[in-house]
């Protein structure tokens, strides 16, 4: 694997976990506003706000680290503010929009940009976005179900009936570049853009290994039998909460029996056709999404770049 940084997987941040139980505070510290998951941007830049630079609604405030500086950044959920306009358009839209009493910004979500945004801009985003989700959906305690509460500045609930404590949960998807020959295995999902083929995904089960999750999920899904698999690199992938392991493969069969209820279509593509399909110039595939981790190894194994 050469030295390409993964679009979200910079890794940069300093996210001083020591200071989690004693919320750093001074009035260098900047604000990352988030509404509904998605972020403010001014121009090509995230929005990093200073504490009394606009007039934030109070919220939800997550506590993600410190900057090279040392200045703590925070994200705060500002979801109460209303949508200026229509509605928000949908993820894979490069369309902004505006919210109520914060002229000047656009709001996009992380999809659409996350190419556009440093490689700390990027993490600092994906990190907020993926922790305010997780507290949307684990409000209550699964051990009794009582409410729970906030706790580490953000990166904990407690449980104030049970003293159960839970923290935000990662899940692992295995995605791969299944190969045989000078063929790529690509597969459509129903509800992607018109035209949108990517790689074969799917989430690693409890016991179970790497490479025994890309077999069988490429087995299950397209009726394709793998056999060598080597592990590639990874990409935080925050809609709402995995870690994609990124994956390449060896198809030891060929022929294609389709899941209806994962795929809508599967097909086997040259490498000739792939280079068309990423340049935009493929009559019938539209390739992944730029930044994903799909596309990167797409881009690699079409490159032969493999360093």
């Amino acid at each position: 694997m050469n030295k390409t940084i993964v679009t979200l997987s910079g890794g940069t941040l300093n996210r001083a976990a020591h200071l989690r139980d004693n919320r750093p505070a001074g009035a260098d510290a900047k604000l990352m506003p988030l509404w509904r998951g998605h972020l403010a941007m001014r121009g090509e830049a995230l929005c990093l706000l200073d504490v009394d630079e606009v007039d934030l609604p109070e919220g939800g405030e997550i506590f993600l680290g410190l900057l090279s500086d040392g200045v703590p950044v925070y994200a705060r959920d500002i979801g109460s503010l209303s949508l200026v306009g229509d509605e928000a358009p949908a993820p894979w839209s490069q369309d902004g929009f505006e919210v109520e009493t914060l002229p000047g910004m656009q709001f996009y979500d992380l999809r659409a940009v996350m190419t556009r945004l440093t490689p700390l801009e990027a993490e600092l985003a994906a990190t907020g976005r993926a922790l305010f989700d997780w507290h949307r959906r684990h409000g209550f305690c699964a051990h009794c179900g009582e409410k729970t509460a906030p706790e580490q500045s953000g990166w904990r609930r407690d449980c104030p009936a049970c003293g159960a404590e839970h923290y935000p949960r990662t899940d692992p998807v295995v995605i791969m570049l299944v190969t045989r020959g000078n063929d790529v295995l690509l597969g459509r999902n129903a509800n992607w853009p018109e035209g949108m083929y990517s790689l074969l995904a799917g989430f690693v089960e409890p016991g179970e290994p790497i490479e025994a999750a890309v077999r069988r999920e490429v087995f299950e899904e397209a009726g394709v039998r793998v056999g060598k698999v080597d592990y590639v690199t990874s990409q935080p992938w925050p809609f709402p909460a995995s870690l994609m392991l990124g994956c390449r493969a060896e198809a030891v069969s060929r022929e294609i029996t389709l899941d209806p209820a994962e795929l809508e279509d599967a097909r086997w593509v040259r490498r000739e056709e792939m280079a068309l399909a990423l340049a935009g110039r493929h009559p019938e595939i539209a390739a992944a999404r730029k930044g994903a981790l799909a596309q990167v190894l797409l881009r690699k194994w079409v490159a032969d770049d493999w360093e």
